[in-house]
């Protein structure tokens, strides 16, 4: 049995799979029915580490690597949300777990919804966390990456001298509006994580995927009706500068029997404002709804058609 070092969790040992030739890496700890927690853009398994041990004592956590992010590769290849919500159905596959409970932040929270429309027989739950994909408005800096000539100022962001002048991108970040904590120490590691070729091209890939220079491009509000099928719960931060909490408030009205929680004092990342919290909400919402148990036979899919069905003709 491996012994852990003394002021270390199971979760902190990184793990690595391959699936269908490229290496995925991933975090987890735990016994229980499987918890599945997604990052987000420019993001890594790492952002859960104060909410895992917390969810594992009576959870199965995983916790991966996105492709392109991380100790996960970085391919040419395809960064859609559909390619990421494959990728986490096969690799929850390859570690034998059959279903989750899909949490998803901000691009994450955008894969989870997309994961629960592809495969629901694999979803038993599902939580956003200012998530994208539910409205137009998103902050500037991330529209910015869509534009040409982002190529040419993302690897100066992320060269080293830069990020040691004296907290340069900090100070940038700020002057655009993000508050100082999680929101500006997240998105500065972030930029950090973009130091080599193969990072800026899977990071500007995965942005344009879902944003132009207008806005998200991608949104989900006409399915969130699909999502009574299943146990839903939105999180947000009410000071979020990158994807506003209002968005949060109209999907929790355009999905049936979902529950909101806003977070007053947070920014883009609750779960790192306040991990406690952050956690006992989603155990409470774990411990008090069942997972749902679609199989699909021919009554699901009877169901799901009377479903769209009765939406296309309201």
């Amino acid at each position: 049995m491996t012994r852990l070092a003394e002021g270390t969790s199971e979760f902190d040992a990184v793990q690595h799979v391959d699936l269908h030739g490229h290496r995925v890496s991933y975090r987890t700890a735990g016994s229980g029915p499987v918890v599945l927690l997604v990052h987000g853009i420019a993001g890594t398994s790492e952002q859960w580490a104060d909410v895992a041990p917390l969810l594992a004592e009576e959870y199965t956590v995983v916790a991966p690597d996105l492709l392109g992010h991380g100790q996960s590769a970085k391919p040419v290849g395809d960064y859609s949300l559909g390619a990421y919500a494959v990728s986490l159905r096969d690799l929850l596959v390859v570690l034998g777990h059959r279903r989750a409970t899909i949490v998803g932040h901000s691009l994450g929270g955008g894969i989870a919804m997309q994961f629960a429309y592809e495969f629901p027989v694999f979803a038993e739950r599902l939580v956003v966390v200012s998530s994208g994909g539910l409205g137009r408005e998103v902050h500037p800096i991330l529209r910015a990456a869509t534009l040409p000539g982002a190529e040419l100022v993302l690897p100066w962001l992320a060269h080293q001298r830069v990020l040691g002048a004296g907290g340069a991108v900090g100070q940038v970040l700020a002057r655009l509006g993000l508050r100082a904590g999680p929101d500006i120490a997240e998105m500065a590691r972030g930029y950090s994580s973009l130091g080599d070729a193969e990072a800026r091209a899977a990071f500007l890939h995965t942005v344009r995927a879902v944003i132009d220079y207008t806005g998200q491009r991608v949104n989900a509000a006409d399915r969130l009706y699909l999502t009574s099928l299943l146990p839903s719960l939105i999180v947000w931060g009410r000071r979020d500068p990158l994807i506003p909490a209002t968005h949060g408030e109209f999907a929790h009205g355009e999905m049936p029997g979902s529950r909101l929680v806003i977070f007053e004092e947070a920014g883009h990342f609750p779960h790192l404002d306040d991990p406690i919290r952050f956690a006992a909400v989603l155990r409470e919402f774990l411990e008090e709804t069942d997972p749902t148990e679609l199989e699909f036979t021919d009554h699901d899919i009877d169901e799901l058609r009377e479903r769209m069905l009765q939406h296309s003709a309201a």
